[in-house]
């Protein structure tokens, strides 16, 4: 088998709060059984994995803002150094998409 991309190798602790993490924001807004456990797994995450993470939310509130949403603020309160985390990876992304998505933000605010 011949791969011309290289796979990514995610940890465990990744996977595991990557799925939390989106089925916590496709869930009703009132949702709070998972935070604890989301907080954990969230916690369990060496820096590596933390940055992958960050901008995995960074990309999804790309494509919230586009729907005139955001998921930044649900992270903040679920966890301030997430919600940063993923503002800084924001602020990473392409010029343009982040660009279009902080003059976005900045006309809703």
């Amino acid at each position: 088998m011949c791969a011309t991309t290289p796979e990514m190798a995610l940890s465990a602790a990744y996977r595991k709060a990557q799925r939390l993490l989106a089925a916590w924001l496709e869930r009703d807004r009132t949702a709070h059984r998972q935070v604890f456990t989301l907080r954990a797994a969230i916690a369990g995450l060496d820096a590596r994995d933390q940055h992958s993470l960050s901008r995995w939310l960074a990309w999804l509130d790309v494509a919230a803002i586009s729907r005139g949403e955001s998921i930044l603020p649900r992270l903040w309160r679920l966890d301030p150094a997430l919600g940063t985390s993923t503002e800084l990876a924001l602020a990473q992304l392409p010029v343009g998409i982040a660009g279009e998505t902080l003059r976005k933000r900045r006309k809703s605010a």
